[in-house]
């Protein structure tokens, strides 16, 4: 479908199309950033899966639809390469964001460093500590000559523009939100996983901290983009960032992001029965089921049909998704894990058909690589 997209700050870009529909994507402010951001943002995670060729079509054919904020991370295999080609010579008018898992400042000055030549850039617009879930890595980030130091010396000389963290644990969410350290926090937030409209997003607004929103989609497990992104327009000063892996899936967003905003009776009927059938199928990764006697990563497991959906299938076999999935057989079947759950679910059952499918996933990648 063709189109113009026009954002409220007069952006145009116009495809090259037989004929032309005007559409409107609004940007947001990101918070006291003060940067002004498309409505969603493109999550650099899936282009992991596809040739160079390919992934680099992929980011200018969003960046075409009027797409300006671009979220990766260092752990992201070649994905800050890959963005940096795909935005050399269209820099201007787009915020780039990276992520550091790192938490010494050693570390994080490394990952600084790698991001930017792999971005080809001068100056991250915003750099995010990658999952401070734990009260262990949000103290790390503040010790003397640590990576919030480090980062924030980087900011004054210009190489980083503002600074950011990302969580899955509500309880680090708050507390960092409410520090005053940090100008965003991405946390994950859809209409399953709703803990945020309660508490987080209202403490963000009051701290004009940008609050980007990950797993739209749920992961994969959500496909109706337009239940997804029209439940997240009923919240201001929300940007979802959202993993493409081909670009229909972005105009079909953006479509959604610029049309009628409010729910019919019919959507809402529909996400009620969405949240009744995945409600109890649905992990939020809080990770009030840890700590595990037999140190399991139980939120890895309980996810890992996202992970296989996401990441390129090589990246399966090696590293923290392979080494998860071995832990998954020390299992004791003690159910310590289901007691603590606050909602509910069957761990053990979901993590054992989660290992079968994960098995059956690499089986397939192995028998192709044969081929």
């Amino acid at each position: 479908m063709g189109r113009i997209v026009e954002h409220v700050n007069a952006t145009q870009v116009e495809m090259d199309t037989p004929y032309r529909e005007v559409v409107v994507m609004h940007t947001v402010r990101l918070g006291r950033t003060g940067l002004m951001v498309s409505a969603v943002g493109f999550g650099g995670i899936p282009i992991q899966r596809l040739s160079e060729a390919q992934a680099i079509e992929v980011v200018r054919g969003c960046i075409d639809l009027g797409v300006t904020f671009l979220d990766t991370a260092t752990g992201y295999t070649t994905s800050e390469e890959r963005i940096g080609r795909a935005i050399s010579g269209r820099r201007e008018g787009l915020v780039i964001a990276t992520k550091s898992p790192a938490r010494d400042g050693a570390g994080v000055r490394d990952h600084l460093a790698l991001s930017l030549q792999r971005l080809r850039l001068e100056t991250i617009d915003l750099f995010q500590f990658h999952n401070v879930s734990e009260r262990a890595d949000f103290d790390a980030l503040f010790v003397s000559g640590g990576p919030f130091e480090v980062i924030c010396h980087a900011r004054d000389e210009g190489v980083v523009g503002h600074i950011g963290f990302t969580t899955h644990s509500m309880e680090m969410a708050l507390r960092a939100t409410a520090s005053g350290h940090f100008e965003t926090v991405m946390f994950p937030f859809n209409f399953i996983t709703e803990e945020a409209a309660d508490r987080l997003i209202p403490l963000a607004l009051q701290n004009d901290v940008g609050f980007i929103a990950m797993k739209p989609m749920g992961g994969g497990m959500l496909e109706d983009a337009t239940l997804a992104f029209k439940y997240l327009r009923q919240f201001s000063g929300v940007v979802p960032i959202v993993g493409i892996e081909q670009t229909t899936e972005m105009e079909q967003i953006v479509e959604v992001m610029t049309g009628p905003a409010d729910l019919t009776a019919e959507e809402k009927a529909c996400m009620a029965q969405l949240r009744a059938e995945l409600g109890t199928r649905f992990c939020r990764r809080c990770d009030y089921c840890q700590p595990c006697p037999e140190d399991i990563p139980i939120s890895t497991l309980m996810t890992l049909p996202s992970a296989i959906k996401r990441l390129p299938t090589d990246s399966l076999t090696n590293g923290w998704v392979g080494e998860a999935v071995e832990q998954a057989a020390h299992c004791a079947d003690c159910g310590e894990c289901e007691l603590r759950c606050p909602y509910h679910l069957p761990i053990r059952q979901m993590m054992d058909e989660h290992v079968s499918v994960y098995h059956h996933a690499v089986g397939r990648y192995g028998a192709s690589a044969a081929i």
